[in-house]
């Protein structure tokens, strides 16, 4: 049985997310070397953290999808691992 991980392909759109994100990480680091005010840069952090945490729900999402297609092409797969797999993954993105 091939794990989720050997066949996960992502997306162009996470993959934007995720360079944004970096922008946002990039900025926040910028202000704090300009000496910005504390809450220019707790703002600016903030985004970062709720943009990486949509990026982990897309994600944690597009695994479970994975996880109920391969289910349904392989009757004889064991359920139980990937559900599993993926309930673990979900626990780690929270």
């Amino acid at each position: 049985m091939a794990t989720l991980e050997e066949q996960t392909v992502y997306d162009k759109a996470v993959i934007n997310r995720i360079n944004r994100l970096q922008g946002q990480i990039n900025g926040a680091l910028k202000m704090i070397e300009e000496g910005k005010d504390c809450k220019d840069v707790v703002i600016q952090l903030s985004a970062a953290k709720s943009a990486l945490n949509r990026t982990m729900n897309v994600i944690v999402s597009e695994n479970l999808v994975q996880c109920v297609k391969e289910t349904m092409n392989n009757p004889d797969e064991d359920t139980d691992e990937l559900v599993k797999e993926a309930v673990e993954l979900l626990n780690k993105s929270r």
